[in-house]
């Protein structure tokens, strides 16, 4: 949730779609414009312009077609539910932060180097990396991993 706007665990629209915008980003540059966005999905065949999608952003629009939403999930690579069932949004949450996570090339090379390590190994790493991140004031949450 951006701005605690969302009751009690509950994202909005422009809460979901908003970590979309945040999370999905292109290699080597920063997130996608809306007017990006909007020419992609209008190439497939599904009219939306930027300063919809804008307003979905911004929450001044909060009802969009069925086909305005199937567009923007197969743009950003989720499902359709993610914009309709709260645990398909966490779920995929937790996959985006861990892409998010690896595209950190010092995150790449501790995954790497921990494949082979035995489970029993695997669990003091992952110990150790959650008392680092508790002293660092970050979240262990594996849902808000990004």
């Amino acid at each position: 949730m951006d701005d605690g706007s969302a009751a009690a665990g509950r994202q909005s629209l422009a809460d979901k779609l908003n970590h979309l915008f945040r999370t999905v980003v292109p290699a080597g540059r920063g997130p996608f414009s809306v007017e990006e966005v909007a020419k992609a999905i209008t190439e497939t065949g599904v009219s939306i312009s930027g300063s919809y999608i804008w307003l979905l952003r911004k929450g001044q629009r909060d009802n969009p077609t069925l086909r305005h939403l199937t567009a923007l999930a197969k743009f950003f690579g989720v499902p359709p539910a993610y914009f309709f069932d709260d645990e398909v949004t966490a779920d995929v949450n937790a996959e985006l932060g861990l892409l998010v996570a690896l595209r950190d090339t010092g995150v790449q090379m501790v995954a790497l180097r921990a494949a082979g390590v035995s489970p029993k190994s695997l669990a003091s790493i992952k110990e150790v990396i959650e008392r680092v991140r508790e002293l660092e004031g970050l979240s262990n949450d594996e849902t808000d991993l990004g």
